[in-house]
């Protein structure tokens, strides 16, 4: 009966043993497949941030290229160096003998802003303007006090201020030569260039 006893007790034992072991290989199986499903994501993110890097690289790309495209060369020099045009650029407008940013002036100037912030490098010359009524003197004020203006609400949105250069033109620059309020409304605005050393 202790001789059954202990060969009962002994492979108990043995299969104890084989059965510890098994479930030791078993954890390592499952630690090893955690560690390569940790692995394959950790790489899949890596990939993928790659590819959003790329993709941002691409549309900076892009964006230059677009506003080199629509930059067109004026006569006339700017204040500070060659000046150029650019369709992506909207002019705004004020009412008569204001300098205010009008409500719908103020979603033009974030268009521009977005524009101007993918492309950190474009210096502008913002162009104050008036319509003829007034005295010379009182224009080039009220102009210049419409491009600073507009150079505050650019700089609000994040565009730097040393980047955007003021100068009025009064009244002497009229974008409409005709003496009703259709063209004195046209003439009343400012204008953005972009200006190249």
């Amino acid at each position: 009966m202790i001789r059954r006893s202990s060969t009962i007790l002994i492979v108990l034992l043995c299969l104890g043993l084989i059965l510890t072991g098994c479930l030791k290989k078993t954890g390592g199986s499952v630690q090893g497949e955690e560690a390569a499903r940790l692995e394959a994501e950790r790489t899949a993110k890596e990939a993928q941030e790659k590819e959003v890097a790329r993709m941002r690289e691409e549309e900076a790309r892009k964006a230059k290229e677009e506003f080199e495209k629509s930059l067109v060369a004026k006569r006339e020099p700017g204040i500070e160096g060659e000046v150029y045009e650019s369709k992506l650029l909207k002019d705004v407008h004020f009412d008569f003998d204001k300098y205010d940013i009008r409500p719908g002036d103020a979603d033009i100037l974030k268009q521009n802003a977005a524009v101007l912030l993918k492309y950190p490098a474009a210096k502008i010359q913002m162009e104050g303007h008036c319509d003829e009524r007034g005295t010379v003197e009182y224009n080039l004020a009220l102009g210049e006090r419409r491009a600073h203006n507009t150079r505050n609400y650019l700089k609000s949105l994040g565009v730097s201020s040393d980047r955007i250069s003021i100068i009025s033109y009064g009244k002497e620059r009229p974008l409409d030569s005709g003496h009703s309020e259709e063209s004195w409304a046209k003439n009343r605005r400012a204008h953005c260039i972009i200006v190249s050393k």
